[in-house]
This record gives C-alpha cells, structure tokens and sequence, in this order.
C-alpha cells in the first residue's frame, strides 16, 4: 500500500511546511501562467476578434481596451516571474547551467523575460502615441502587424516552457 499523498513516504504522517525553493517555484509558475496565458489570450482571442471585427477602428479600440488591462496587470507578473526565477537560481546555485548547452532552456526563459521586460518597460511606452497614430490611419494594417509579432513572441514563449519544464524533469535536450 502507498503512503498518503500528504505523508513523506517514511510514515512521519503530515507534511506542513513548504521551504522557500518550493513557495518561490508555486509563485514562479503563476507568474509564468498568468503572463504567457495573457499573452496567448491576446495572440489566439483579442486580435483576431479585433481583426474581425466589421469596422478596423472598432477593432483597434477592443484591442486597445483588452490590451491596456492586461498590460497593466502583466507589469507585475514579468517582473515577478524574473524575481522567484533569481531566487531559485541563487539558492539552488544553478548559474553553472547557464554555461551547459544541455541546459539551453534556462537562457530561453531568461531571453523570453528579457525581451518581454524590453517590450512592455521601454518599447511600448516609447511607441504607444505613435502606434495610436499609425490606427488612425491604418488600423488593418496595425492589427496585423501586431498579430504577428505577438505569434512569434509567443512561439518563443512556447519553446522556452517546453524545453523548461521537460528540462525540470530531467529531460536533457545535448
């Protein structure tokens, strides 16, 4: 017979204390699942819809309602995800991976979360009046555009999560 699930297999019985690897790991991955699934709602639901849409200028105005929303929310996530990523990385004294092809999938994640800090904390504050002009005139083409930036971030985002979570188990990718 198994032990419980909330036994340490020794017959100690109850498990009740999380050290701070596994509470920074829990919150790393909500952060990683609220920021990328976002990312995926905007990429596969709000731009299509708003692409859809009968007139473009209405379609930009759902996109820029949904996306506003989000990027408020996702401006704590990002930077979160990074922070219990470093803590992880500290206190496991991982940064000898980062050196490991086998362990390409670390600099992934840390090539996605530098890139998406760049976009959302310096390029989209820097662009957002002129992105607003360009929909003014060419709200389609916009659109677009977009779609297809946010496809390849989150294809990049994608490949990172395969290779991080295979690559957390125990999978090697040499």
């Amino acid at each position: 017979m198994l032990p419980p699930p909330w036994s340490d297999g020794m017959g100690a019985g109850w498990r009740t204390v999380i050290d701070d690897i596994e509470l920074a790991r829990a919150l790393h991955v909500l952060f990683v699942v609220h920021w990328i699934g976002g990312v995926g709602f905007v990429t596969l639901v709000a731009l299509p819809l708003a692409r859809a849409a009968a007139d473009a200028r209405s379609g930009w105005a759902l996109f820029e309602a949904i996306e506003s929303r989000f990027a408020a929310q996702v401006r704590w996530s990002i930077p979160l995800a990074g922070a219990t990523g470093l803590w992880m990385t500290f206190r496991l004294d991982l940064w000898p991976r980062f050196a490991d092809l086998g362990f390409w999938w670390m600099d992934a994640m840390v090539f996605v979360w530098a890139l998406f800090m760049l976009i959302v904390f310096v390029v989209e504050p820097l662009v957002h009046r002129r992105l607003g002009a360009e929909a003014a005139r060419d709200p389609a083409g916009l659109l677009r555009r977009l779609f297809r930036a946010h496809c390849v971030l989150l294809a990049a985002a994608a490949v990172a999560i395969i290779g991080a979570v295979a690559g957390a188990h125990g999978g090697l990718f040499e």
